[in-house]
């Protein structure tokens, strides 16, 4: 009998393609008929390597390229980071499954090996591509001179072994995916290191209309870590915040419901604003908006107000 084939659309660097090469394997091991392909695809993201992130201005850095393959029906399935992925999704497409989450923490890579951000020495240097990492660095060590960071995970690595930086912060499900873990110094508490919405869980997004698709990553999708990113997802969307503004969220569906906590900063940290909250899994998204509302209620607009008027 012969297969059939499934293509997934995937970036080049080495994370997106452990990423595709994982769901790639998770969908022949439950789909003995499907034989599944990958298609590099470049996307803005990769291609202006040298500009911070917040300073490109394009909400869809990383997924756009994706997108339109979906749409033009090159691909049947993209395969993202959920923390790229735009909250508002392309008329046509669908985020159909969400895999089981790794963890969400965020780490410490420092010249020493046990290095904490407690220990680093007053007026440390530490480099990061995120303005949310910024922002609650600064807000725990004011006196940190933060510099910018841009490149996939092995790249920044580098870049810091070769660097007179006394760290840098990544996410640790990057790090860890990639056989990196002995780089890892400490993870960040999440008391003071909220991640960003989405991170370590897997999205895979398809046309709404590929029926062999959605069939076929069904079984991918883990139901508690989908609730809980739709609940973050909502959160972010009601801010109307992109990936690369002072926003965290983490979500946790238990047996007595889905908690979320969100946090909204100023860029320099002086300014943080965060809320827990519960809900039900059954609508996680009237958990994001409710917590983001009240966050807005409590002053986070203004600081907003101020990020999105500051030229980049």
């Amino acid at each position: 009998m012969e297969k059939k084939v499934l293509t997934i659309g995937t970036r080049g660097s080495d994370l997106a393609l452990w990423q595709a090469k994982f769901i790639k394997k998770e969908i022949e091991k439950n789909h003995k008929d499907v034989k599944v392909e990958l298609k590099l695809i470049k996307t803005k993201g990769d291609k202006i390597v040298d500009v911070a992130l917040s300073k490109i201005g394009d909400k869809s850095l990383f997924t756009k390229e994706l997108e339109n393959e979906l749409l033009e029906g090159t691909i049947d399935i993209a395969v993202h980071s959920l923390k790229d992925l735009e909250t508002k999704i392309p008329k046509g497409l669908v985020l159909a499954a969400v895999t089981k989450r790794h963890a969400v923490d965020d780490v410490l890579i420092a010249r020493e090996k046990k290095a904490t951000l407690d220990s680093l020495k007053i007026g440390a240097t530490v480099a990061t591509g995120s303005l949310r990492r910024q922002a609650q660095l600064l807000h725990y060590r004011p006196d940190i001179k933060v510099v910018d960071l841009r490149g996939n995970v092995p790249t920044r690595i580098e870049k810091f072994l070769n660097s007179k930086w006394d760290a840098i912060i990544l996410a640790r499900a990057g790090v860890e995916r990639l056989k990196l873990k002995k780089h890892i110094s400490s993870i960040l508490p999440q008391e003071v290191f909220l991640p960003a919405v989405g991170q370590g869980a897997l999205g895979i997004e398809i046309s709404s209309e590929n029926t062999f698709a959605a069939k076929i990553i069904k079984v991918l999708n883990d139901e508690n870590t989908f609730a809980a990113v739709r609940a973050e997802r909502e959160f972010l969307k009601t801010l109307q915040g992109g990936c690369q503004v002072p926003i965290g969220a983490h979500a946790e569906a238990t047996p007595k419901g889905l908690f979320l906590e969100g946090m909204v900063a100023s860029l320099d940290g002086t300014i943080t604003f965060r809320k827990k909250a519960r809900g039900s899994k059954t609508d996680p998204e009237k958990l994001g908006k409710e917590l983001a509302k009240e966050l807005l209620k409590a002053g986070a607009r203004k600081v907003l107000k101020e990020i999105y008027n500051t030229p980049k």
